[in-house]
């Protein structure tokens, strides 16, 4: 379990500008379809993945006593929210792909706020509310977003209207073995509410796959509806969680619980926002009796073995060390599965106590068992800084950073990058990169960003260097290369006449003429219409 780490049905838009249907028929048979399957890469690859909307899924017949429910009955306090979505191109860093357009329900709180999945308005371009029982809209703004926990928050539109809508308010007491409801819309406006049963609440994997936080399950037979990009669960008229992932073969649903929701409202009041926190740290069950020989952990001691500590980390920070024991942390005793005991959830992951109960900058006090006798320390929670990262784990809301040089095209690797070849990402992108992502924490703590050849644009400049694509950067005229910073800063500061790009593998090294790339990258910029040749900044 990582300290430090961690769709749906997708619901064919209706965009609410009668005047433009035409051109959304079209958008929607064109785009819709793929823009649903690039979302769905960011997704966590296991069988639970649902398939696409416009995939036909044979219907699975519930019992009556969990057949959905329709009917009028009170107003739900939840609103749609029709989003205007356009992706960065990774493998043409230059480039968007076509818009595409998302409709989910967003949960009215008390405050008037929108509480809806970041999945929803990831690379927004237009977020806009609409009531569902008299088709009224609203622009509405994203005030705070977090894609580790998959949570976002729109800004409460005029006063008037959410006048008729009473806000939710977050459930406390929901626990395994309760009955929940599901709610969506008809296209009508109807509420559609879909009984479910919480089976189980444990630490598991969010869309992001860095991370990992508290998870509800449930058993719910749930059908494909218009909205269904977010799907909030109630319990007695409060929120229990937001659904996040549906398999339709085993009528399951992960949900975001209202625990770390209210971790997110709670962070989101403050200025900065700050996230949820990290340890910084892996460790591993002590239940091996000769890994408890080799601690020397006495008969009857629980804990959980640390294989890792993250460079820079709290816990590097606070002392932890490859091999400690964790005994207790925050006064909470470990079990020898990495459990301590939650006064609402029972035995749950330490991960949970760390990055949800625990809020950042808050100190964390540890015993560790360390060459046979208990060592006590301390440390500061926080955030794990993604810019620091070799391989950042996704990047939205800003388009990827690349330098053209005489028609090379360099980039920094990233997750979002490898994902463009698809779901088998990790069996079908260049390996060597794809170790670099995965392995990162192998590498070197003042390793940078891993720059490499994304891609070659045909030239005059670039004969013979074809093939040269994904080939990992280490020196540009005898500077090293931690980050395109450094590589614009070496391309921009020739020692002759000459550029010598130093390769990780064969060719071993590149040399391009200055004087002549220079001439070439005027002509990609004008041909190619680019309006620049570097983008550096991550901001448009």
């Amino acid at each position: 379990m990582h300290l430090s780490s961690p769709s749906f049905f997708r619901g064919r838009g209706r965009w609410p500008q009668r005047a433009a249907a035409l051109i959304v028929a079209l958008l929607l048979s064109a785009s819709l379809g793929q823009g649903m399957e690039t979302l769905r890469q960011y997704l966590p690859t296991a069988e639970a993945t649902p398939a696409p909307a416009d995939q036909t899924t044979p219907a699975t017949e519930a019992s009556p006593a969990m057949a959905p429910e329709a009917g009028n009955g009170p107003l739900p306090p939840v609103v749609r929210v029709n989003v205007a979505s356009q992706s960065y191109n990774f493998s043409q860093p230059w480039r968007k792909n076509p818009p595409v357009l998302r409709q989910g329900l967003g949960v009215v709180l008390t405050d008037g706020r929108i509480l809806v999945t970041a999945e929803l308005v990831n690379n927004h371009t237009y977020v806009e509310l609409e009531k569902p029982e008299t088709a009224l809209k609203a622009a509405a703004q994203v005030e705070a977003v977090d894609y580790d926990a998959n949570l976002a928050l729109l800004a409460a539109p005029a006063a008037d209207f959410l006048q008729s809508i009473n806000g939710a308010r977050l459930d406390e007491t929901a626990a395994v073995g309760d009955r929940v409801e599901i709610l969506q819309l008809e296209s009508n406006g109807t509420p559609v509410r879909t009984p479910a049963t919480i089976t189980t609440i444990e630490v598991g994997a969010y869309p992001v796959d860095e991370n990992a936080f508290l998870v509800f399950k449930l058993s719910a037979p749930l059908q494909s509806r218009e909205n269904s990009f977010t799907v909030p669960v109630f319990k007695n008229d409060r929120l229990v969680g937001l659904v996040m992932r549906y398999d339709p073969r085993s009528q399951t649903a992960d949900a975001v619980p209202s625990p770390v929701i209210q971790h997110f409202l709670d962070a989101a009041a403050r200025d900065p926002y700050a996230g949820f926190p990290r340890a910084g740290l892996t460790f591993s069950d002590t239940r091996d009796p000769q890994l408890r020989r080799f601690a020397r952990l006495p008969n009857g001691t629980g804990g959980a073995y640390i294989t890792k500590v993250q460079p820079g980390s709290p816990a590097e920070t606070a002392g932890l060390k490859v091999g400690d024991v964790l005994l207790r942390v925050d006064g909470k005793t470990i079990d020898q599965d990495g459990n301590y005991e939650d006064p609402r959830f029972g035995k749950i992951s330490l991960a949970h106590y760390v990055s949800t109960v625990m809020q950042a900058g808050q100190k964390l006090p540890v015993v560790v068992w360390r060459d046979g006798a208990e060592v006590q320390l301390e440390g500061t929670v926080a955030p794990r800084d993604r810019s620091s990262m070799v391989s950042e784990p996704y990047i939205f809301d800003a388009p990827p950073k690349f330098v053209i040089v005489g028609g090379l095209v360099f980039s920094e690797l990233s997750r979002q990058y490898l994902r463009e070849w698809g779901p088998n990402w990790p069996r079908e992108a260049p390996l060597h990169l794809v170790y670099h992502d995965r392995y990162q924490s192998e590498l070197p703590a003042d390793r940078g960003k891993i720059v490499f050849i994304s891609g070659v644009l045909p030239g005059p400049n670039t004969v013979g260097y074809e093939n040269l694509s994904y080939e990992v950067v280490e020196e540009v005229n005898g500077r090293p290369i931690r980050s395109l910073a450094d590589l614009a800063a070496a391309v921009d500061n020739p020692t002759g006449p000459f550029h010598r790009i130093k390769l990780a593998e064969d060719p071993g090294l590149v040399v391009l003429d200055v004087e002549g790339s220079k001439t070439e990258e005027e002509r990609i910029q004008r041909d190619y219409r680019l309006p620049s040749l570097r983008q550096l900044d991550g901001a448009e």
